[in-house]
């Protein structure tokens, strides 16, 4: 025992911190920044002026809204820390971080309300394969015993909680903790580094419990500790250690550390854990497939900034090889781009480098080419992205347009370079409604979107929820004739049609048909009755697009001399147009199947929300796979969706989501039909 974990990896690492909203993820980054020297004292996060807050968003909603970078020396090691947000609305930024990283740190607090979000974080990290330690904040507030606060976060993760250390505690108030692996007590002082302690003597028997449950846990995966646990051999120190480090690197672990990050108590620990135990770039490696025999530089792009004044850059890790300023690398598609600037970060400040090594976090200047999530590497021809950024689907929209029309190109240019920034929004034009529809994860992720285009690059924007795509269709049938005849001297204009119209069962959209006989409307005019039917269709007696109908050309006239292909058009069009009004048209909205996942405690409350929308309940059931959580499954109109997704996340602490798709056309009478007509013509 004692050669698993095959002792510390040394090279640079890169170490994602994540965990739910609010959980003190940028505090716990700026108190890292001040134990290592980066900066001279810890910056409270109500200050605004954190090296996570260097962005007006951030300060204004006093909460991260994307991936912030800071790259310390601590012990002769470089690591790079990456403060992803707690929000699920901005989750998305910590998917091409958490990829490329070496490990995790998950910021947690002793909560159970705060268990479905932490759920999210740590199935994620499983999914991913990420090794990652638990450091339990704000530990002084836990209202039971830590033991017990582990038993109520264990759920949210599929593999052990192992606690590490134990609070130690003087009339019921926590002042440091004690050091399972190492047997020794840390008392906290405020901002400055614990003071070593020996364990007290009425703390000696609960130390002694607590760390024997701990070497428990490890022996699972180690023969050779299980014996000498039955034995009651007292395994040797070092073997301990390398069984953390073991456990840890291969994911059947998750260790839990202690303190409170406001106060910068426990950090050093933490640091010095993660030098020691965290995984290097060469786990990294393998986990995302590369082989021992890759010899081109690789690099991974984790995020894309723009700059005020630098231009573009490209956050990156190389993953093999060395990266030098001017170097080449080549995108996925073979594209070559040329490196112009190696930047070290340090939230919105960029000290130049002239090379970065294997292991290392950078920024990249000036690869125009490149996009988050992809694998540049500098051998000719490119290769195919190591990760696969797959985006949630949007759940939150608005139109989006500038107040003024000479700011459409600017206005175009810019979401385009925020799409770039961060992959989860997209940009898509309505033809329907002529409107351009930006979509995202909630309305804050939309709101600081749009703080961005207005704050950032001096547009100013209007924002209204986008148009529902109504249709309308008839209940009965008509024959109607069409006839449109014009003398203005010489050639004139006829054209002379008889058509059918009746219903057809919904979704079958629209049947063109021709029973004539005896050349009244010759052949080559007959498409011409079928275009002008169509642009007809474009908008109904009701103002919207006409569906589920069949038009049959049973008859007509015409005149050698003065029938074309517009008269018969206009022929058509006029017999739609008196017709349809005869076929008792009614209106139609769109109907969406809605798969709602939430946290158990609350399906009852969703439940009850959506009849309020004019839902229909189909079922619910537990989600499979995750503890905890139901899947409620309705169907929903799409007009009562537009801010359902802000519903949601209050009635659920902000964890709920749901997935839509298109199920049917129904129809809508009475006032709420009124008002859809009378809307569309006032807008028209």
């Amino acid at each position: 025992m004692g050669n698993r974990a095959g002792g510390r990896r040394t090279g640079p690492k890169c170490i994602a911190i994540v965990g739910p909203f609010s959980s003190g993820k940028t505090t716990l980054l700026e108190a890292i920044l001040a134990r290592t020297g980066a900066i001279a004292r810890q910056n409270p996060t109500a200050s605004g002026n954190t090296v996570s807050d260097h962005s007006p968003e951030a300060r204004e909603h006093a909460m991260s809204v994307e991936a912030n970078f800071a790259t310390v020396d601590f012990m002769g090691d470089t690591l790079t820390f990456v403060d992803c947000p707690g929000s699920i609305e901005f989750a998305f930024e910590a998917e091409p971080v958490l990829a490329a990283c070496d490990a995790a740190i998950v910021v947690a607090e002793p909560d159970e309300k705060k268990i479905p979000a932490l759920q999210l974080i740590m199935r994620r990290l499983d999914e991913l394969g990420v090794p990652r330690i638990l450091f339990l904040n704000k530990v002084e507030k836990a209202t039971t015993g830590v033991r017990e606060a582990l038993k109520t976060l264990q759920p949210a993760s599929s593999v052990p909680l192992l606690l590490r250390q134990i609070p130690l505690r003087k009339d019921g108030v926590v002042i440091g903790s004690i050091d399972l692996a190492l047997e020794r007590a840390y008392i906290y002082r405020e901002y400055a580094e614990s003071e070593v302690a020996e364990i007290p003597g009425d703390e000696k028997a609960r130390e002694i419990e607590a760390r024997f449950s701990m070497l428990e846990t490890l022996a699972d995966h180690n023969d050779e500790l299980m014996e000498q646990l039955l034995e009651e051999i007292e395994p040797p120190r070092d073997a301990v250690f390398d069984d953390l480090a073991a456990d840890l690197r291969e994911g059947r672990v998750t260790p839990v550390l202690l303190g409170t990050a406001e106060k910068g108590n426990g950090v050093l620990r933490l640091l010095k854990a993660i030098r020691h135990d965290a995984p290097d770039v060469e786990a990294t490696r393998r986990r995302l497939g590369v082989g021992d025999d890759e010899r081109a530089t690789l690099v991974q792009v984790m995020k894309t900034i723009y700059t005020p004044h630098g231009g573009k850059l490209s956050v990156s890790r190389v993953l093999c090889g060395q990266l030098a300023d001017g170097g080449e690398l080549y995108l996925p598609d073979g594209e070559v781009n040329k490196v112009s600037g190696l930047y070290r970060m340090f939230g919105k400040d960029q000290t130049k480098l002239g090379q970065a090594v294997a292991g290392d976090t950078v920024a990249v200047g000036k690869l125009d080419g490149a996009r988050t999530g992809q694998t540049l590497t500098s051998a000719k021809g490119g290769r195919a992205p190591l990760i696969e950024l797959t985006p949630p689907k949007p759940v939150y929209a608005f139109a989006l347009r500038p107040k003024e029309r000479k700011d459409d190109v600017k206005l175009s240019a810019a979401v385009q370079r925020l799409a770039e920034e961060d992959p989860s929004l997209s940009l898509a034009h309505n033809q329907d409604s002529a409107e351009t529809v930006l979509s995202g994860h909630g309305e804050m992720h939309l709101r600081v979107v749009r703080e961005r285009l207005e704050g950032r690059n001096q547009i100013a924007v209007e924002g209204h929820a986008p148009a529902v795509p109504y249709r309308e269709t008839i209940r009965k049938g008509t024959q109607q004739r069409g006839r449109h005849k014009k003398q203005s001297g010489g050639h004139g204009q006829f054209g002379d049609v008889v058509i059918e119209i009746k219903p057809l069962p919904r979704g079958s959209g629209f049947e063109f048909t021709d029973t004539i006989s005896g050349g009244v409307v010759p052949k080559q005019y007959i498409p011409s009755v079928e275009a002008g039917i169509r642009d007809y269709l474009k908008s109904g007696p009701l103002g919207f697009p006409v569906v589920d109908i069949a038009v049959n050309l049973s008859d007509g006239s015409y005149h050698t001399v003065d029938s074309s292909d517009m008269a018969f058009q206009m022929a058509a069009r006029l017999a739609m147009k008196e017709g349809m009004a005869a076929c008792s048209p009614v209106l139609l909205e769109p109907i969406m199947k809605v798969e709602i996942f939430t946290p158990s405690d609350a399906t009852a409350r969703i439940i009850a929300l959506i009849p309020q929308r004019r839902g229909q309940i189909l079922g619910y059931d537990a989600r499979d796979g995750w503890p905890g959580w139901d899947v409620v499954e309705a169907t929903m109109p799409q007009a009562e969706m537009g801010d359902l997704i802000v519903e949601l996340r209050s009635a659920t602490a902000g964890v709920a989501t749901y997935v839509a798709s298109f199920s049917h056309m129904a129809e809508l009478t009475g006032r709420l039909a009124d008002d859809v007509m009378n809307a569309a013509g006032k807008a028209a």
